[in-house]
């Protein structure tokens, strides 16, 4: 990736962060300029207690949808150490971690793709989720209550809350 860890990346969000689900009215809203469709390819989706994980697919192709969302101005660094404290990550490779917060390329439906800060699984949270996690097929968290089409057993997740 090029150096957008370095500037106000916009934020990829797929779980209780997009529209309708729990956190985003809490977090996001009048803090953003923009909330598009889009989509992160490399990556499957695991059910947490709640809440999902975005683990990075390993020798399985894999998709997890959500949206590209778009700090306003002046809202960025509020809404960065806001989302850092949701999603408990500290630092860039703290073994407190639940989320590591990545910069990855995203498409969005017109075929376009952007460079955006993604929470993924922490290394010891995704190797847990890929050992025993269960897999939300279609890589939709919006979907899951719709057709609960999930694969393989119930996660022990190791999240405190």
């Amino acid at each position: 990736m090029t150096g957008a860890a370095s500037v106000r990346a916009p934020f990829f969000v797929y779980g209780t962060l997009r529209p309708g689900e729990r956190n985003h009215d809490l977090f996001l809203r009048g803090r953003t300029v923009a909330e598009e469709p889009a989509r992160l390819a490399g990556a499957l989706l695991y059910e947490g207690p709640g809440y999902p994980y975005a683990v990075d697919a390993v020798d399985v192709p894999g998709t997890v949808v959500g949206e590209l969302v778009t700090a306003a101005p002046g809202a960025y660094g509020d809404l960065l150490r806001a989302l850092d404290e949701l999603e408990e990550y500290t630092a860039p490779g703290d073994p407190r971690n639940m989320y590591e917060r990545v910069v990855r390329e995203v498409r969005r439906p017109d075929g376009t793709t952007a460079e955006a800060w993604v929470y993924v699984a922490a290394p010891r949270v995704a190797r847990q989720l890929r050992s025993r996690g269960r897999l939300i097929a279609g890589g939709d968290w919006l979907a899951r209550t719709r057709s609960r089409d999930t694969v393989g057993p119930h996660p022990s997740c190791p999240h405190p809350s």
